[in-house]
């Protein structure tokens, strides 16, 4: 195995970055891997599910983030690793890698399990969402190479080998969204999951048209839409108004709470109210709530729990986004692991559209010319935004029939102004197309 080799392995997967940490002793299969002082990793991996592991020291209380990775051997083919998993220790705060070598049929346990400096651990996430990693010996031919790249880019603990260049996909995106805005109107419409084009007369068809100009086809991967960016369509009456707009985040269903518990019909029962408009048989539940405020129609106020936002860590790794009534019952809860998984990979690389739709005769729809790009982001700014109240939950949960069938429809949405998107990225730009 030489470099050229390994990297037409990633390459051919589907990579478009190869991530590489120079390994201390301490970087072994007894201490785990060490990947940085911040939350930032988890833009760069896809995770699959987040637990909280709570134990006796709070120093050591973690979040438990499995992957789905697998270790390229020396003859080319790829080994599972299934029980890999990141550790995040939100007090310090802190991410570590472990169980890598355990129930892997060709683990490269001769380098994993000892005390060597300068091995060369490679990490790249593949096309699918796998995460394909090779380890290097300090003696090795690829590590010679490695080191006479003198490669200058980095990523918190890692330098960055580009399979792909970020400028060549900021720009291949930029110029497929100018030719999309160039067409003008667009028949409403999106793409199955083999890329076949069908009607679309749902409310969120605005997206699924801008995905179908992108060839964007539905799969059940959790990775960034286009060349590693993700697409986010938003709505305005005005092209000159995308400052002033509301976008969606993220629509997470609660994970706790009366919500949970009692279920969403109950729910609407105890805290919704009867429809503001007069339509009859119809409860909502409805309205902007925003942390440390009760809401005047639904008596409810919404907490950010195990936050601190002087020093911008989480505090605890139960905490939640909660609401709580006026007795402190919890009516409905978003835990903090289950918001990471929402928000870690997707919106690292984001690219938010502004459109404009027309309903008649037919469902069109126009794309603006300027567009927002947000790089690089943190769960944790997410949370300070809301303690800011610039991030804010805004539902749309109805019950129709009361007196009947109670057919229910659920939307949770965590919003934003667009104005505001800027503080959730460490860079941030509006560029006219």
């Amino acid at each position: 195995m030489n470099l050229n080799n390994l990297r037409s392995i990633f390459y051919n997967n589907g990579c478009q970055r190869i991530y590489v940490k120079k390994l201390s002793p301490n970087d072994n299969s007894k201490n785990q891997i060490y990947l940085g002082g911040s939350f930032e990793i988890l833009n760069i991996f896809p995770l699959s599910n987040i637990i909280v592991e709570s134990v006796g020291d709070w120093k050591r209380e973690r979040f438990k983030a499995s992957l789905n990775f697998s270790w390229i051997g020396d003859d080319t083919s790829s080994y599972p690793a299934p029980k890999s998993q990141f550790v995040l220790y939100p007090k310090y705060p802190e991410v570590r890698f472990s169980g890598f070598l355990s129930g892997c049929q060709n683990p490269p346990s001769d380098l994993m399990t000892q005390r060597l400096e300068g091995r060369l651990l490679f990490l790249a996430v593949a096309q699918n969402g796998i995460v394909l990693g090779y380890i290097a010996s300090p003696d090795s031919e690829i590590a010679e190479e490695f080191t006479n790249l003198n490669i200058t880019t980095a990523m918190g603990v890692f330098q960055v080998m580009e399979l792909i260049t970020f400028a060549s996909t900021k720009q291949s995106l930029l110029e497929e969204l100018r030719k999309i805005n160039l067409k003008d109107w667009i028949n409403s419409k999106r793409l199955d999951s083999n890329g076949n084009i069908l009607p679309c007369i749902s409310p969120n068809c605005g997206g699924y048209t801008l995905e179908a100009e992108l060839g964007i086809t539905p799969n059940g991967y959790s990775e960034p839409d286009y060349l590693g960016w993700e697409i986010k369509q938003f709505g305005v009456k005005k092209f000159d108004l995308i400052n002033s707009s509301i976008i969606t985040l993220m629509t997470p269903e609660p994970t706790g709470g009366f919500y949970v518990s009692q279920g969403v019909k109950a729910f609407i029962f105890e805290y919704g109210y009867d429809d503001l408009s007069g339509r009859s048989d119809r409860k909502n539940f409805g309205g902007i709530h925003k942390v440390g405020e009760i809401h005047s129609r639904t008596k409810l106020k919404m907490e950010l729990i195990g936050f601190d936002n002087e020093s911008g860590k989480i505090m605890n790794a139960d905490g939640k986004i909660a609401l709580i009534d006026h007795e402190e019952n919890e009516a409905a809860s978003w835990s903090f692991s289950s918001l990471l998984l929402h928000w870690n990979r997707k919106h690292n690389q984001a690219c938010y559209v502004p459109s404009i739709c027309l309903k008649v005769p037919k469902l069109k729809y126009k794309y603006g010319n300027e567009v927002i790009l947000g790089i690089g982001t943190d769960f944790h700014l997410f949370l300070a935004e809301m303690y800011n109240k610039n991030i804010y939950y805004d539902p749309g949960i109805k019950m129709e029939n009361v007196s009947t069938t109670q057919n229910t429809k659920r939307r949770s949405q965590f919003r934003i102004k667009s104005i505001n998107l800027g503080k959730l990225y460490k860079t941030s730009e509006i560029v006219t197309l």
